[in-house]
């Protein structure tokens, strides 16, 4: 089943628009998405699936590289996600549904889609129950590309391994957080990967879905877009009992302990699937 918060708080005006402001301030959207655009080799298509599209990042990248002719279905069950994205991506090629991604065949003729793409979200989903509906919509030979956050995955890239030394912005959330709200993480073990490859190779086999290829990536950005994330009251930090004018507090006093333009960098795990022709 899909985790319990797969839709809390997304469908929600001020994530909704803080989330949209990420997007056009900051590049790892845009860049994600026409890294799966591409893969998803869309020249030829005529419908394509812009799967848990939220404001229509997603989508904007696969307009770009599809021919004049095709018809892109963005489809998110957050209807604030959809609003905000109606007001900034106006194209005819393109359709919002509001529904979840594993009511995706109620939506989507059987066997029409040339491909579909999902950026930074099928962990969220009930992952055997999507692929299952992806399978049946995707045409034989038709694309399924996505991609896995590495901590979801379980897998880092070398350039993340590499990376400069010294506290991350949230071991220094925490830090502040102590030492000015007394604040104390519960205790954790490593926890397993929520979908390593493994798991993915078994569930896409599993609904009739080849693997043809998997990547690990590496994105680059700095640590003021990793406050700039932290900012969206979704994601804001840390957790516990505070109120999001304290979550803000504590990152701005983390922040003011950083080099704004500091490089970070994060991983992905890519995943081009392929329905059998």
């Amino acid at each position: 089943m899909a985790p319990h918060d797969a839709v809390l708080g997304w469908d929600e005006d001020t994530t909704a628009e803080a989330y949209d402001a990420f997007t056009r301030e900051f590049p790892m959207y845009g860049t994600t998405s026409r890294d799966l655009a591409r893969r998803a080799h869309l020249a030829d298509s005529r419908l394509i699936v812009d799967l848990c599209g939220g404001a229509g990042a997603t989508a904007q990248a696969i307009l770009e590289l599809a021919p004049a002719t095709a018809r892109v279905i963005s489809l998110d069950n957050a209807a604030a996600m959809q609003r905000v994205g109606r007001r900034t991506l106006n194209d005819p090629r393109l359709t919002w549904v509001t529904a979840g991604a594993e009511d995706l065949g109620s939506h989507v003729p059987a066997g029409q889609a040339d491909a579909v793409v999902c950026n930074s979200a099928i962990w969220k989903t009930d992952v055997p129950r999507v692929f299952t509906a992806v399978r049946t919509v995707l045409r034989p030979g038709g694309r399924f590309v996505f991609n896995i956050g590495g901590g979801f995955a379980g897998v880092r890239h070398d350039d993340e391994k590499s990376a400069h030394p010294g506290p991350s912005l949230n071991r220094l959330i925490h830090h502040v957080a102590a030492r000015d709200y007394g604040y104390a993480p519960p205790p954790t073990r490593p926890a397993a990967p929520k979908l390593p490859l493994e798991a993915v190779t078994a569930h896409l086999s599993s609904a009739g879905l080849d693997l043809l290829d998997a990547e690990v990536v590496a994105q680059h950005g700095t640590v003021a877009e990793k406050r700039a994330w932290l900012s969206i009251p979704l994601f804001a930090r840390p957790d516990g009992d505070f109120t999001h004018a304290q979550r803000m507090d504590i990152l701005a006093k983390a922040y003011a302990l950083t080099t704004p333009d500091a490089p970070t960098v994060t991983s992905w795990l890519t995943i081009v699937a392929q329905r059998p022709e």
